[in-house]
């Protein structure tokens, strides 16, 4: 049985270069995943370079899930053209909360652990996991996979405070 490690909370920050799935342009949206547990970022209309900034929490389990992540274009008519799809381990940012609690009060802005583009993540750039204002911090760059191109920008925080279920959703 899973043991719960405490809360995640995801921002997605923005998408870049996304590719076009309408006329010139596409309506994107996000859907993430972690387990059983699942939520949809707001449509932004005609960008291919669209930014979210929305949070959204989850449970966090050990082991440690992958994070999956899909991009969609919102169709009127038709069902949702694909945009492309993404994942993250989080073991590394458990491995380096771990690290934290061993190591005790960390100073602020202290670098965990860095993480680099390998075959268990679809990370675009090197990621540093990070002590910030008491919480471990990951601020990722995602490269979307089976696509022609795109990049999404996700802050990720494993954290003990206590913060709603992954209820947000949009009907967008």
């Amino acid at each position: 049985m899973a043991d719960t490690l405490g809360q995640i909370k995801v921002t997605v920050v923005k998408g870049s270069r996304l590719v076009i799935r309408d006329f010139k342009t596409s309506d994107p949206y996000v859907i993430l995943k972690l387990g059983n547990q699942t939520v949809k970022t707001k449509v932004i209309n005609c960008c291919l370079n669209p930014v979210w900034n929305e949070e959204f929490c989850f449970s966090i389990s050990e082991p440690a899930e992958v994070l999956q992540l899909e991009v969609f274009d919102k169709d009127r008519f038709k069902a949702d053209d694909k945009m492309g799809n993404a994942h993250l381990s989080l073991q590394p940012l458990v491995a380096a909360a771990r690290l934290r609690k061993i190591l005790g009060v960390a100073p602020e802005g202290t670098t965990l652990r860095k993480v680099i583009p390998e075959t268990d993540n679809c990370l675009a750039v090197d990621s540093s996991i990070s002590w910030v204002n008491g919480e471990v911090v990951q601020d990722v760059w995602l490269r979307l996979c089976e696509v022609e191109s795109g990049d999404i920008e996700l802050k990720i925080k494993l954290t003990n405070l206590s913060c709603a279920s992954p209820s947000k959703q949009s009907d967008s």
